[in-house]
């Protein structure tokens, strides 16, 4: 029975990693897999999932007006789809998915961001856990030793960003794990 699943975590836990790793296993197995990840997220080049590790993969893109139940009806052969950057996806895409997994009876694995740098659910994420068969949580830890829960965005001089637009991309240069206790302490003092 195909479920829809949400692997969640702040920055840097790994999740385009497990993400490779479980793909790479289904076609060991001789399985054809599904990659889709956010358009709008190029860091590692359009149309690609990369992991900090070194490993990578072209996938197909998706963007906020992208029909994913249509994409994944024109792929019937696929044995999983996964989605990386799951947090860009709209309220109603995963609704799609939903549907996907539904009546086309595929497995869907979505690896994303829980919360944003001011702590606030992304709407793709919020819907995800609203709707998954599935919850996992991926975990890395704050500097300190904890789980890492949260993420600080920052500017080049260190000073911790408390506005701005939800979706900036980027990576270490730009955000930083923390435990929600060091998340606070970074938000109040203005830098981390």
């Amino acid at each position: 029975m195909a479920k829809l699943y949400f692997h969640y975590s702040s920055m840097n836990a790994g999740k385009s990693t497990l993400l490779l790793q479980a793909s790479y296993n289904y076609r060991e197995r001789g399985m054809s897999t599904l990659l889709l990840t956010a358009a709008l997220d190029d860091r590692a080049g359009h149309g690609r999932i990369a992991s900090r590790l070194g490993i990578a993969q072209d996938a197909l893109t998706f963007a906020s007006d992208t029909d994913l139940f249509a994409l994944l009806a024109s792929h019937p052969n696929s044995a999983c789809v996964f989605i990386d950057e799951a947090q860009f996806l709209t309220r109603e895409q995963v609704w799609q998915l939903a549907r996907a997994v539904d009546d086309l009876d595929v497995p869907v694995m979505c690896y994303g961001l829980r919360v944003d740098f001011r702590g606030e659910l992304f709407p793709g994420s919020g819907a995800l856990l609203a709707l998954a068969d599935d919850l996992r949580e991926v975990r890395t830890i704050c500097f300190c030793g904890r789980k890492a829960t949260m993420v600080a965005r920052h500017d080049a001089e260190g000073r911790v960003m408390r506005e701005g637009a939800q979706v900036e991309v980027g990576g270490n240069d730009r955000y930083l794990s923390l435990c929600r206790r060091h998340w606070r302490a970074a938000m109040d003092a203005g830098h981390i």
